[in-house]
């Protein structure tokens, strides 16, 4: 393991020591929070590592500090305090370590309710697996939350600190069998599956980040690619669960409407599509690529392959 890997573990398990918790909100939520009164700078460890406010001195312990310094992931503000550029969030019994708000770089790793909602899901498929996959796996939550039965999960990713962000969650939570590889989806990733998974970006983003931009005009290309290359490697029997948001126009589900046929063609023995939430995201409505959008759903497709 690397020295900022190594460091990484080691301040989140200084954080699991002193009792840290923090659940991690929407970047609007997050925004609302941190522009109250008295909320521009941090007084507490939450504050620095949940909300990433600004912190003076003596807010963290030196040992935090100089881990975060090993990391790479402190950074210096003009005012003459300092940053981090990581965040620590809990989900169940686990803890982990992704990109700090603003989620702006373009390299950015998103951890959020999406992600509580993905792993919820994910708890709600049966049995254990043999080999799983992880498809665009950001903090590597989604797969890191069936490690447990599981032979083998492989955290698949294009982005070189999504799967950094991986490596450590993986280390941190204690998870075995776990090997990140660098891919786009399936193309570097071998052999076949029992469980396929993926929490992809589903928004038209203009910016074109890779946490966030699902490709096409309303996001949802990268959501067909999943579907159609991912029946082909799963195992006789195999499930593969997708969890996403899809545009809706005058009443029509856009991605439905392309999934459609990817999944009549397919040799699938079942498939199940549900609207987790009706509406989510509005303020992109706002925005030119989604023009004549009424609501983003978020949406599960859970499908087995015969």
């Amino acid at each position: 393991m690397e020295v900022r890997e190594a460091a990484l573990v080691a301040l989140g398990e200084v954080l699991r020591a002193r009792g840290y918790a923090f659940t991690t909100v929407t970047p609007e939520t997050h925004r609302r929070v941190n522009a109250r009164p008295g909320a521009n700078q941090a007084y507490s460890v939450r504050d620095v590592f949940g909300w990433s406010r600004p912190f003076g001195p003596g807010v963290l312990e030196p040992r935090m500090v100089a881990l975060l310094e090993e990391a790479g992931a402190l950074a210096d503000c003009r005012d003459g305090t300092h940053r981090s550029r990581v965040r620590f969030s809990c989900l169940g019994a686990g803890l982990y370590v992704h990109s700090a708000w603003p989620t702006s770089e373009q390299d950015a790793v998103f951890f959020g309710p999406d992600t509580y909602r993905f792993c919820a899901l994910l708890q709600r498929v049966p049995g254990s697996f043999r080999r799983v996959v992880d498809l665009g796996c950001g903090s590597g939550a989604g797969g890191l939350s069936v490690a447990g039965r599981s032979g083998e999960v492989v955290l698949a990713d294009l982005n070189p600190l999504a799967l950094e962000f991986s490596r450590v969650n993986a280390r941190l939570n204690g998870s075995h069998g776990v090997q990140a590889v660098h891919s786009d989806l399936l193309r570097d990733v071998s052999g076949r599956f029992d469980l396929i998974m993926a929490n992809p970006p589903y928004l038209a983003d203009t910016d074109k980040r890779t946490y966030r931009d699902g490709g096409g005009t309303h996001g949802t290309e990268l959501s067909v690619r999943i579907v159609r290359e991912g029946v082909e490697r799963l195992e006789p029997g195999g499930t593969l669960v997708l969890y996403t948001g899809a545009p809706v126009v005058d009443g029509e589900d856009l991605l439905r409407s392309a999934l459609e046929p990817v999944w009549r063609e397919a040799p699938l023995a079942e498939v199940r599509y549900e609207e987790l939430d009706p509406d989510v995201f509005g303020e992109e409505l706002e925005k030119t690529p989604y023009t004549g959008v009424e609501r983003i759903a978020l949406v599960a497709l859970v499908t087995r392959r015969m």
